[in-house]
């Protein structure tokens, strides 16, 4: 008779996670919004999937990541998950989708129950304490982000690099910490200078994962359209177009993969001082 049970062997888990940081395996991570492409970058060897609340932009053409659902983040979450069989799934929490640790755990929980996620990510620093803590009390993995937060462009005037002036830096490093213990499973640096995202990568126990960070990160993220070069206006700096040697939209992704793998990518014109 044959087994039923499903191969875990191969499975992408939190604790899987933290042994590749262990280990110094780099970790490489992309964004997804439908079955095919999650399908596409599973085979090419993704460990991490996020669902990410960029779709307003890269999919439905707005400004900014603000006017995202949580109706929208449920949707693509399910198609993506449809997609994957071992890589994890991280679901990003739309903009003013966790106001209040009731309303976060309400809303991190729907993504998992209906829409397949492993994860949750949600912008903010020490503020998020509170809500990383009950979303963890719940059995919620959780994925902090801290440096540039696209959900607080407007607060902060524009997409910048975060955490330049020393006070900022040590700011930065403090909420992490202060995330970390709350129960944050790992944590995401986006757009921050290359010191600092080596100095919290060696700091925390889990995972960093960076976009516009360092090559010292124990892993990297970039948004799918940006590295097939089909995003709508200019690709950010920190980001490269893997099509340009590429045969296949497969073969652009296997070569991030491999980069990220190898270390080779970012590489100095990617990263900022």
């Amino acid at each position: 008779m044959m087994s039923t049970q499903t191969d875990t062997s191969k499975k992408v888990t939190v604790r899987r996670l933290v042994e590749m940081k262990q280990a110094k395996e780099k970790i490489a991570c992309l964004t997804a919004y439908d079955a095919s492409f999650a399908q596409l970058l599973e085979k090419s060897g993704v460990d991490v999937v996020l669902v990410g609340d960029s779709l307003g932009m890269v999919i439905q053409g707005e400004e900014t990541t603000l006017p995202v659902s949580v109706e929208d983040m449920l949707y693509h979450t399910q198609c993506v998950a449809k997609g994957l069989s071992n890589a994890l799934l991280i679901t990003d929490m739309p903009f003013l989708s966790f106001t209040s640790e009731q309303e976060a755990v309400l809303n991190a929980g729907l993504f998992m129950k209906q829409g397949g996620a492993h994860m949750v990510k949600l912008e903010g620093g020490v503020d998020q304490a509170e809500t990383v803590s009950a979303l963890n009390k719940n059995g919620i993995p959780v994925c902090a982000h801290l440096g540039l937060q696209p959900q607080y462009v407007h607060k902060i005037g524009g997409y910048r690099v975060q955490g330049r002036e020393q006070a900022a830096a040590d700011k930065m490093l403090d909420d992490a910490l202060t995330l970390q213990a709350a129960g944050a499973d790992l944590m995401l640096l986006e757009c921050v200078p290359e010191s600092l995202a080596n100095k919290i990568t060696q700091a925390l126990d889990i995972p960093v994962i960076g976009i516009g960070a360092s090559a010292g990160c124990d892993g990297q993220i970039l948004v799918l359209y940006d590295i097939l070069d089909i995003s709508l206006g200019m690709r950010p700096k920190f980001s490269k177009n893997f099509m340009v040697s590429a045969n296949s939209i497969e073969d652009a992704i296997q070569h991030y993969v491999s980069a990220v793998k190898k270390a080779e990518f970012p590489a100095a014109e990617h990263v900022f001082s």
